[in-house]
């Protein structure tokens, strides 16, 4: 199962941190618009992402909602028919919500960092450290908290949840 480990943080000063990771990674970022739908499961998240000029993705994923770097494992399907999917999926377990935002991608080494712009809540960064087979989650964690330090991400900014739970009021 594909795995990374990943930080969330809210974002003070956008503009700022768009600059660090841009010079950091080199490279201007792909921007992405996404629209998220959550549905209810039992265990883990689940969502149906909206992509635009590609095929959409139903996308699960586990990880603990803790603060600082997580391990998280997923699995992804691409659709060519998100609407009909998520249709079908609404009548069978029901939708839990959705988030919409705006995504800048950077990649910096096998990380991929994402600058977002998400309705409703603000701005914010994730840092998602693919992993690769060989290396352990000890080195994900460092790889990640080495670019907390180099994007001024303080511990009190982080987030230990994600946008949808943010949306429904519950702290995190």
């Amino acid at each position: 199962m594909p795995s990374n480990v990943e930080i969330k943080a809210k974002v003070d000063d956008v503009e700022a941190l768009k600059r660090l990771v841009e010079e950091r990674s080199g490279q201007k970022p792909t921007v992405i618009l996404q629209r998220d739908t959550f549905f209810q499961v039992a265990s883990g998240r689940l969502k149906l992402r909206f992509l635009q000029d590609s095929p959409s993705q139903l996308i699960f994923y586990k990880r603990n909602d803790s603060s600082g770097p997580k391990h998280s494992e997923y699995h992804v399907s691409e659709t060519l028919d998100p609407e009909s999917l998520q249709n079908v999926l609404g009548e069978a377990i029901g939708i839990r919500g959705e988030v919409r935002k705006t995504r800048l991608l950077y990649m910096v080494g096998q990380t991929r960092v994402h600058v977002d712009s998400v309705e409703g809540l603000g701005d914010f960064m994730e840092l998602e450290v693919q992993m690769r087979d060989d290396q352990t989650l000890e080195e994900g964690q460092t790889i990640a908290e080495a670019l907390m330090v180099d994007f001024g991400i303080a511990n009190e900014n982080l987030i230990s949840c994600a946008y949808m739970d943010l949306l429904e009021n519950k702290s995190c």
